[in-house]
């Protein structure tokens, strides 16, 4: 393993019977990067933490994580790594407080008083029943245990799933300050405005493939919105298609109202419209699927040349 990786692997495979989850994975995450592992639901995101962790065995290929086999020193790399599971189970019998310190002694470190302070700028109360909490508080509290021992790594499977506006924005303040100690995290999302906010680098993880890596400017690079565009009076359609960061257009039959896909810079689609009467302007931002079939092998990609008809 290369002296700054944190997590390596090799040819990391995982089949259930005939079906492949994850295969041939060569990922390598660098030691005080936030990483982002992206990919659609079913992807073969959760099947790659599990399989990092020894929860489940692969079916082929290694891997090592901070310098450690990840099936031979499996216990030494659940003492320094945070893990919150994309679904938690916790003690229905237990308080917040009751269940930090059943993580304590498992651990054998103290740290309530660290999951004190984390509990605080999560606005949790530890003192709460773990029965009932909501989706919300019930990653609090898969937050508070991951992160309370300080772990070099941190492996975060949605981590703010359920989490509101306010309470996203806390978490993201927090891995900055990880990640300004030098800390690693690995953040596995299918939600791309939070990994662009907060990752260095991603890998696109599509039907159990690593199909990229990139960078964070690279992928932002890759986005691309639609513009629907209403007009008073009929337009010159092709002037717009004329543009070179228009990649799809469709139109009505009246040529009053455009839906433009544009990647990049809007600001030439922008000053065209502003020729015409413009009644009404709107953007559709893609979802992370949709950018998945845009740009990484999808047979159903949008033909720059073809006017589509849509209806008013």
């Amino acid at each position: 393993m290369a002296q700054h990786s944190v997590i390596q692997t090799q040819n990391l495979t995982k089949k259930y019977g005939g079906v492949v989850a994850l295969q041939d994975l060569n990922l390598e995450v660098h030691r005080g990067e936030v990483f982002g592992y992206l990919g659609p639901n079913g992807a073969g995101k959760t099947t790659t933490i599990r399989t990092l962790l020894d929860l489940i065995r692969p079916t082929s290929g290694t891997a090592t994580i901070l310098g450690l086999d990840s099936r031979r020193d499996s216990v030494k790399i659940h003492a320094q790594v945070g893990f919150l599971p994309s679904e938690m189970t916790l003690y229905h019998n237990m308080t917040g407080r009751q269940y930090v310190r059943f993580i304590e002694r498992a651990r054998g470190v103290a740290c309530m008083q660290e999951a004190e302070q984390l509990a605080e700028r999560l606005d949790y109360d530890l003192n709460r029943s773990l029965e009932g909490l909501s989706t919300g508080n019930r990653r609090k509290m898969g937050l508070i245990t991951a992160l309370m021992h300080r772990p070099p790594l941190l492996i975060l499977d949605e981590p703010t799933s359920g989490l509101d506006p306010l309470m996203q924005q806390t978490f993201n303040e927090y891995i900055r300050q990880i990640q300004a100690e030098g800390r690693t995290v690995f953040l596995s999302s299918h939600n791309l405005p939070e990994v662009e906010a907060l990752c260095d680098r991603v890998g696109i993880l599509r039907e159990g493939k690593l199909v990229a890596v990139e960078t964070i400017h690279a992928l932002a690079s890759l986005r691309f919105r639609w513009f629907i565009l209403e007009f008073e009076q009929p337009i010159e359609v092709e002037q717009f298609r004329a543009l070179s960061n228009v990649t799809a257009l469709e139109t009505n039959p009246e040529n009053t109202r455009l839906r433009i896909q544009v990647s990049g810079a809007i600001d030439p689609v922008i000053k065209l419209a502003a020729h015409y009467p413009l009644h009404d302007l709107s953007v559709e931002h893609p979802s992370l699927e949709e950018t998945f079939l845009e740009f990484y092998g999808s047979n159903h990609k949008h033909d720059s040349h073809t006017q589509k008809e849509v209806r008013a």
